[in-house]
């Protein structure tokens, strides 16, 4: 392990550094500074804490190894103090593997339904009450910011900002669970419009993205945006079919477009639409600036392809399956209900056995 003291007592000073500057009122007059630095801090806290515990316990297995020399009652504890010393050694190796940087954001999740009609808007809504329960469980707020609703109480399409309360450890930010849940998830029951009984399949998209920060951390050229404003259609009170509220925004050079109009007023919209433009621009800058440097920053598990089927759920057997990490049980019932936490664990831990051996070669 001696080759990752560099590496991991530079961290320490690092650490030491941030927690001056902490210390310094003027920082904090800068909310933005102040919450970086939070960040930081908190992520370097877990180096912190192994590699002092994987000091102590290098050091006791030394002075064991050194007292077993003379005394063999040292010799019988030299086992389990090696034991205790490759676990905290490992521990170490693990934190030390840079983090996703994006870990301590929060996110935009997107729910589209795909095919079959309206079983899969159904399906849909199902899977936005899965992510509003286990958000609530990892006391986390949430927002709808847009939903398109269907016939028989699903959703077409819907948008919610999942955001975490306070500066928090990447470690168990909102991105740093949820950016696994990109994909297509297949769901196999009887449908409510099904008369005979049958078992059918069907699907809906997700798509997450990480909440651009601050209005400045992506620069858009408002000369490089078409604005349409509509009235609105659907739920929304007086004002819907009587005021051009809703707000279409099209980035010309991406062709990125986005929709608004659950708000009342045009303003409302138009904050919201930019809001969600600018965390698909900054995932857009992402993307492309991780296929030019390499595929290292990219999640092991977390696809690229929006059309990759990573998931299964299977109500006649209340079953789960996640097709990328191997993960199945049979609790169906609870994940829907928010226990969704060891189907996310088995995807970050899938993802930190393919980093350590990345790292490894």
């Amino acid at each position: 392990m001696t080759e990752h003291f560099g590496a991991a007592e530079a961290l320490l000073e690092e650490h030491a550094e941030i927690e001056r500057q902490m210390a310094d009122p003027d920082v904090h007059a800068d909310a933005g500074r102040a919450r970086t630095l939070g960040r930081r801090y908190a992520e370097l806290g877990q180096v912190v804490a192994a590699y002092r515990a994987w000091r102590a316990a290098a050091d006791d297995l030394a002075d064991a190894t050194e007292l077993a020399q003379d005394d063999e009652a040292f010799a019988a504890e030299l086992p389990e103090l090696q034991a205790a010393a490759d676990t905290a050694a490992e521990r170490l190796r693990r934190v030390l593997i840079p983090r996703d940087p994006d870990d301590a954001r929060d996110v935009i999740l997107e729910i589209k339904a795909g095919e079959g009609g309206e079983e899969s808007a159904l399906f849909a809504g199902d899977l936005l009450r899965m992510y509003l329960r286990y958000a609530e469980r990892r006391g986390w707020r949430t927002e709808i910011l847009e939903s398109t609703d269907s016939e028989l109480g699903g959703y077409k399409d819907v948008q919610v900002a999942v955001k975490a309360r306070g500066v928090t450890d990447p470690a168990q930010g909102v991105w740093a669970s949820l950016k696994y849940e990109g994909g297509v998830h297949r769901v196999q029951r009887v449908p409510v419009t099904e008369s005979q009984g049958r078992i059918h399949t069907s699907a809906a998209g997700v798509l997450v993205l990480p909440e651009a920060e601050d209005a400045g951390e992506v620069q858009i050229d408002q000369n490089d945006l078409r604005i349409d404003v509509f009235r609105s259609s659907g739920p929304g009170g007086q004002s819907v079919n009587t005021t051009d509220s809703a707000v279409r925004i099209t980035h010309v050079p991406t062709g990125i477009v986005v929709s608004m109009q659950n708000e009342k007023s045009q303003l409302q919209n138009r904050e919201q639409a930019m809001r969600v433009l600018r965390a698909r621009l900054l995932a857009a800058q992402q993307e492309e600036a991780a296929a030019a440097a390499s595929e290292a920053r990219r999640s092991q598990v977390r696809t690229v392809d929006r059309s990759e089927r990573i998931r299964t759920y299977n109500y006649p057997e209340n079953r789960i399956a996640d097709h990328r990490t191997g993960y199945k049980a049979y609790n169906l019932d609870a994940v829907l209900d928010g226990d969704l936490e060891p189907v996310v664990r088995s995807a970050i831990e899938a993802d930190e056995a393919a980093r350590l051996e990345a790292a490894g070669n």
